[in-house]
Formats: C-alpha cells, structure tokens, sequence
C-alpha cells in the first residue's frame, strides 16, 4: 500500500510527518565502561578482593581459572598497580571522564539514543536467550534493587547506583524508531527478536540503568535498548556480525524519515574480571585506526565473561564509521594483586 499523508506533499512515517530530504542523522557516538567500579569510591576498589576471591574467573585465553590460579600468574608489577596513590589517580581520571561523557551526551541534544548493551540474567536468562532483541515497547521500566543484589552491603550499594532508589520509574522509548530498526534489520537478513514489555516486578538491566541513572541521572532522551546476548554460549555473535549489525543500524537510521538527532552507546567493557592491557589496547588502535579488518578479527575466545562487552563497542564502531573517533581514554582498573579488576575506557565520535 502507498502512503498517504496531507496534500502539502508530506508523507506519514511511523506517525511523523515528512518532506522529501527530511531524514534523520546518526550524529553521535559513545562508548563507556559500566562497572560497578565506576558506583565507588577509590577507597573501596580494594574491597573487590573479597567478591573476586570467590568468583569464578577467565584467564586472558578464555580459559576457566581460579583466583589463586590468576594470582600464581600475575606479573610482579601488579602490586605498584593497586597502591593507593595509583588507583587515586585512576579513578579522578574515570571520573573525569565520565563527567565528560554526560557533558556530551547533553551538549548534543539528541532526540534519540540506541543503547548496545547486555542482559546477564536481568531480563532474560536460559529459558530464553536471545542473539539480538531490540525493544519496542513505550516505556522500558527501572526498579530499585530493594536487597535483590548477591554479596556484602558495601558490594549492594554500588549496585544499586544503576536503578531508581525508591519507586519504580518508566523511562521513554523511541518506539517508532526501534519499529524502523526491527523492520530494516529484518530485512537485511538479521534474525532480530524483540519485545515491548518486561515481566512485573522486573526493569531494565545494570548496562541500560548505568545510562539512565548515570550519566544521564534521571533525565534522558528516549532510548531504543539494543539487547546482545555477548556474555553466554552458544549463541554469542562472532565479532563480525556486531559490526557488520552496526554498518546495518547507520544504515536504518539514515534511512528513518524526519530530523531527528540520533546517537548510539556502546555500554559495558572493556576487558574484564581479568585486565587484559594487550587486548585492549588492540581494541582502541583499531577504533582510532578504524581498522575494521582487526576489529571483526579479534578473537572469540576474548571475548567472553567481562570481556565479551566489547561485542557491544563493535555494534557501535559498525555503525560510526562515517564519524571521527573525537577522544578516547583507558584506565587500567586494576583492583586486586591477581590482576582482576576491569579496562575502564571512554570514546566520543561526533
């Protein structure tokens, strides 16, 4: 069926009306750490010891390994990692970054956000566990954890940072824009899940919490949650089709009728339980390089536990090559002599 719109030669799209060249604009691009190190306070990265003491972990290949296994391998330079003038300075630095970020999310006045994030049995868990879900509903809801988190009090409170404090709260969806994206990624051969409501009693995930509550704090455009499924086999997404899915969504946006200001967010990574300096630092030369070859390469037994976050960056440097890399930095947030902590990094292309 042909549209049909009013006589002044606007078509309806999705509920808007447009002219001829009035299409939106993929105008901004963020990639931002998540972790539960950026809720604290320097003082108390060293408590992670007692939570990572007791996980389990990855080594650096992927391979399974206990925190006495990461400790007989750690280098004799971790111990100058963790003294506290060192993780002082490491977390003024994340900060400062972070205040960076939600400067430029706010200076860029965008009409809509697509956040790339993950779900670690948040939403979804093995009964259903989708590759790629795109939400469409109106609303996607956030709850206070009201004690639903594992571990110490202090461990709690740093959870809690990323959902509401009293009362649940419905945040806005661009809804029309996430029809746009299902539609024109089905199109192009994606298998795209989706969904427009979430169970009673649950809300969104720590990686689109963080976004709200963090470095928007409350106030955020609507958003389209982009769920990828980067942590747990067997249906991860190898490293080319992230991108190759981000390359797919600019494309969409592009092509989505009216003048809207989009951005996308890459939430969570870099690597972790275990830092992997190497790792990551391949990872930011590729983006600044925009060596697209290296990222849809990078190997896919890096990329799982913590690591498997930078599934999400890739969605997003996909989808941002025709913007600059503006700035980028990296601090290796190391927490504990075994190594573990997480690569913090922060990225803007605009």
């Amino acid at each position: 069926m042909l549209p049909t719109g009013p006589c002044d030669g606007r078509v309806i799209v999705h509920g808007k009306p447009t002219g001829v060249n009035d299409m939106a604009q993929l105008v901004l691009g963020i990639g931002v750490s998540h972790s539960p190190m950026l809720n604290a306070a320097a003082e108390d990265w060293l408590l992670f010891i007692e939570r990572d003491r007791l996980r389990d972990h990855l080594d650096k290949d992927g391979n399974p390994a206990t925190y006495e296994d990461l400790l007989r391998r750690a280098g004799p330079d971790i111990a100058g990692k963790i003294q506290p003038d060192v993780l002082a300075a490491r977390h003024a630095a994340a900060m400062a970054n972070l205040v960076k970020i939600r400067a430029t999310l706010r200076e860029a006045a965008l009409d809509a956000l697509i956040v790339v994030g993950d779900d670690q049995d948040e939403l979804y868990d093995q009964s259903n566990t989708p590759c790629i879900l795109i939400y469409r509903g109106e609303t996607i809801r956030n709850v206070p954890l009201n004690g639903g988190a594992k571990g110490p009090d202090w461990s709690k409170r740093l959870a809690a940072r990323y959902y509401e404090d009293s009362e649940p709260r419905e945040y806005p969806v661009d809804a029309p824009l996430a029809h746009h994206l299902i539609d024109w990624l089905i199109d192009r051969e994606f298998d795209i899940a989706c969904a427009n409501s979430v169970e009673p009693g649950k809300g969104e995930g720590h990686a689109f919490g963080f976004v709200h509550n963090r470095l928007y704090e409350g106030d955020a455009p609507p958003v389209v949650p982009i769920f990828m499924n980067t942590y747990f086999p067997p249906n991860q997404a190898s490293p080319r089709r992230c991108y190759r899915l981000g390359q797919a969504i600019a494309e969409a946006v592009e092509a989505y009728p009216g003048e809207a200001r989009v951005g996308i967010l890459a939430s969570g990574g870099l690597s972790h339980f275990t830092v992997d300096e190497v790792l990551d630092g391949e990872v930011m030369r590729a983006l600044r390089d925009k060596d697209t070859k290296a990222l849809q390469s990078l190997p896919r037994n890096k990329l799982n536990g913590g690591s498997s976050e930078i599934r999400n960056w890739l969605v997003a440097a996909g989808a941002l090559e025709h913007l600059p890399l503006t700035w980028i930095d990296y601090q290796p947030g190391y927490r504990t002599p075994a190594g573990t902590g997480t690569g913090l990094c922060f990225a803007s292309w605009s």
